[in-house]
């Protein structure tokens, strides 16, 4: 029998039924309503039952899922409101690793440019149509000749190299211009300020490692600090975006199990698709409706239930809605669209409830047997067994040692990508013009000396260009180049490298960079 999850307490308890778990769900509500409270009650039910979980910590107060929860009046009173006997509450930590894109709350959360790929890179980037173009040329300029995009640098050096061949570039790929690299490369700065810079780079953060289970049983719950990366909300949203398509590329099928093999939660959501296109949007709705067969369940958190799509709302079985304040005309259409979203209670009026709902008050409705919704009902979210808040910095320090990463993640490699290839290059022309030409069937490649056609002599030699930009991210200085070129890109169960030696070793029509499967399906 699939288990449970105890979510509320009302005239009826409701439990949300694990085998609809990946069915996908939504908490709504205004600030300060309880929306926090019930995503770790929900995070802490799926982990006590061998569930990973993956979500955002925005405000910085999620960490304390870490810690036990202490005994307060607060608390003593919750428990004598529901019912419930304080020697029967189990208060426990429950098993957390953290991650930050920065590297300073958590281990380094890290992903290279073929990775992330051009179409959620121009997101980040905020290109238009034309920009967004000029990027996917230099992604596939980059996969016909070979030269890895690991990092910012990389990036850097592919722009510089197109724009000062853009002539032959554009007379093969499609027409470049020499005014939209250069926008591509002011977007490059603004979002080495936001702090890009840390995020791309090796070693790549590895898939399997959301998927860890407690020596108890229990899944891990890792939380992402974002109290600094919401403040970039395209950068904060483009990451989850691929984080979402990165599981869905990588998972198998499953099918429907007795519970998803993962939960994400995506707090403040409105941040996807706020300015977002519609074909994002499309890509989205997609993503969220076929993932459930890799079993994974995906909820959204958000103040209002219109800051989601209907096209995806519609796929939220599982909903928590908190209070919402009608004080303007969209605050009256948005409870009105939030009561309609229910199956209606007699008992009440739900549109009437959604503005009398205290703190921790909710109306409830989860799917039941056959997958149907069940009734609304008015309940109090159960307390979580853990901390209400945030912790101490020595209390973080504490499980970052204690982490089954711990070191993993630490140390930035930097190994031979499109940088060095093409600085050296820049600093060796004559070697490059000087060397015979090859066999191609007739036709001429982007690596022979620029303009100069096999059957025809080659220009004289030109002066050499300025060098490219030394990297801004240093090489370790203990490892030699050798050794750190050999360094795995990231850590496998029974494979090391593997998406390196897929990039370098592959034919030249199979130098084609897995990169995410919004991009995967653009190009299908």
């Amino acid at each position: 029998m699939s288990p449970t999850i105890p979510l509320a307490r009302g005239q009826r308890d409701v439990a949300l039924l694990t085998r609809y778990g990946n069915r996908h769900g939504l908490i709504a509500g205004a600030t300060g309503t309880g929306k926090t409270v019930s995503l770790q009650v929900l995070a802490e039910g799926f982990s006590n039952v061998g569930v990973p979980v993956f979500m955002a910590d925005v405000k910085g107060d999620l960490a304390g899922i870490s810690q036990a929860a202490a005994v307060s009046d607060r608390l003593n009173n919750r428990l004598k409101l529901l019912g419930i006997e304080a020697s029967a509450f189990n208060a426990k930590a429950s098993p957390v690793v953290f991650w930050d894109i920065f590297g300073q709350k958590g281990h380094p959360l890290r992903t290279t440019i073929s990775e992330m790929g051009p179409i959620l890179l121009a997101r980040i980037l905020d290109l238009n149509e034309t920009q967004e173009g000029v990027l996917n040329i230099v992604f596939r300029l980059a996969d016909d000749e070979g030269l890895l995009l690991l990092d910012l640098a990389d990036l850097r050096a592919m722009l510089s190299h197109v724009a000062e061949n853009a002539k032959a570039v554009s007379s093969q790929y499609g027409l470049v211009s020499t005014t939209s690299i250069a926008a591509v490369q002011r977007a490059l700065l603004a979002l080495e300020d936001a702090g890009g810079e840390q995020f791309f780079g090796e070693p790549g953060f590895a898939l399997q490692d959301l998927f860890q289970l407690a020596p108890d049983g229990r899944g891990v719950i890792n939380i992402m600090a974002a109290d600094q990366l919401v403040l970039n909300p395209k950068l904060y949203s483009t990451f989850l975006l691929w984080l979402l398509s990165e599981l869905f590329e990588q998972l198998p099928e499953v099918g429907d199990l007795d519970k998803p093999r993962m939960v994400f939660f995506f707090d403040e959501a409105h941040l996807l698709f706020t300015d977002a296109p519609s074909v994002l949007v499309q890509r989205v709705e997609q993503v969220v409706r076929l993932i459930r067969s890799k079993g994974v369940g995906v909820y959204f958190i958000s103040q209002n239930p219109d800051d989601v799509p209907d096209a995806i709302l519609g796929q939220l079985g599982n909903r928590v809605q908190h209070a919402l304040r009608a004080f303007t005309p969209r605050d009256q259409k948005s409870v009105r669209v939030a009561a309609e979203t229910f199956m209606q209670n007699p008992a009440f009026d739900t549109a009437q409830a959604i503005t009398q709902l205290g703190v921790g008050e909710a109306l409830v409705s989860v799917l039941g047997d056959g997958g149907v919704p069940t009734m609304v009902e008015r309940v109090y979210i159960l307390p979580p067994s853990s901390r209400i808040g945030a912790i101490t910095d020595a209390e973080r320090q504490a499980l970052l040692v204690q982490s089954p990463v711990a070191n993993k993640y630490e140390t930035r490699l930097d190994r031979e990508s499109a940088f060095e290839v093409l600085t050296q290059r820049a600093q060796a022309p004559a070697a490059v013009e000087a060397a015979p030409p090859a066999e191609n069937g007739g036709g001429w490649s982007l690596s022979w000396p620029w303009g100069a056609k096999p059957d025809q002599p080659a220009e004289p030699a030109r002066p050499a260009p300025p060098p490219l930009p030394r990297r801004t991210t240093p090489a370790p200085a203990a490892e030699p180049r050798a050794r750190r070129a050999a360094a795995p890109q990231r850590q496998t169960v029974g494979e090391s490298f593997a998406k390196s030696v897929a990039r370098t070793v592959g034919s030249q029509l199979g130098r084609q960079v897995i990169r995410g499967i919004l991009g995967a399906i653009l190009r299908r």
